[in-house]
């Protein structure tokens, strides 16, 4: 088989809510995920039996074992016996502690080239498979949005009048020079939510319960013709927020500005607003500019 590309799409959490900390550690969840236009290119080719390789033409990419995608050949193969070998060269948009998924939907891409590579025979395994490479890998066997629970494993397609309403909308994504740890924010949040709260604002820092969140989603879900606008959400943004002050600064004067809703995504550093067909992109483009300077990512693409 001769070398072939599987896409590796970006991701948003529309809505995030962190429900609690689990006793193994991970934490629970409910967030709405909408794959993006813009995202990776992963190569594949045949290799020698055993053999798994990594090129990028990101520096700063890791290519040893720690790297997603040759944890997930090194499963595929653990798990299917194939005793095949492949090479990987991947071509880097999504920028690394962003919240956009970058290295989980690389993962993915890998085994899916890896499926492909064996002609579709262990394609049942893939969900199972991407829930073990990491919590928020199952969402990216998708083509549109889904609905995610548990620590990311549960994955279900929102309802088609619901997702009616995501797919294809214009979004700008952009973000900071700077990234943020998923596991420092994940701690921090955690540490947010022990501390007794004094006032409806400490309450609102912490994790939001998981029947709040159920309910917030179904009435998105259940009302129809609302607006993606109305379903956006991320309680993770207030453990950001207090440490990493541009964002919340750069956003107020978004909304300010230029009269948008603009969210982080998962746990940061990466931000988003939705924009209509209309909207004139530039001035929103120059205000981000001027906060974050030329080394911003600034991206304009669709939701999948």
């Amino acid at each position: 088989m001769e070398s072939f590309s599987i896409f590796a799409p970006a991701k948003l959490n529309l809505f995030l809510a962190i429900t609690g900390r689990r006793a193994d550690g991970f934490h629970e969840l409910v967030s709405v995920v909408a794959p993006l236009e813009f995202g990776d290119t992963l190569r594949c080719e045949p290799a020698a039996a055993g053999e798994f390789s990594l090129v990028c033409d990101d520096p700063a990419v890791p290519r040893d074992e720690s790297n997603l995608v040759l944890k997930a050949a090194a499963m595929f193969a653990r798990e299917t016996g194939w005793s095949g070998g492949a090479k990987f060269l991947l071509e880097k948009r999504i920028p690394m502690g962003a919240g956009l998924g970058g290295g989980s939907s690389d993962g993915v891409a890998a085994l899916r080239a890896l499926d492909r590579l064996t002609g579709g025979a262990h394609a049942v395994l893939l969900p199972r498979l991407a829930a073990e490479l990491g919590s928020d890998c199952p969402l990216f066997l998708s083509n549109g949005p889904v609905v995610m629970r548990g620590r990311g494993e549960r994955v279900e397609a929102l309802p088609d009048a619901a997702g009616a309403r995501l797919r294809g909308r214009r979004v700008l994504v952009f973000k900071p020079a700077f990234a943020i740890s998923t596991a420092w924010a994940y701690a921090r949040l955690a540490a947010l939510a022990s501390v007794s709260p004094a006032t409806a604002a400490d309450v609102m820092a912490g994790y939001l319960p998981p029947a709040e969140a159920e309910a917030r989603l179904a009435a998105w879900i259940g009302e129809a013709g609302a607006p993606a606008e109305t379903l956006l959400y991320n309680n993770m943004e207030r453990a950001a927020f207090a440490k990493f002050l541009a964002l919340p600064a750069l956003l107020e004067v978004l909304r300010a500005r230029c009269g948008i809703a603009p969210r982080m995504s998962g746990s940061g550093s990466a931000c988003f607003a939705l924009l209509p067909e209309e909207m004139d992109a530039r001035p929103i483009v120059s205000a981000i500019r001027e906060a974050w300077g030329e080394s911003a990512l600034v991206k304009e693409t669709r939701l999948l």
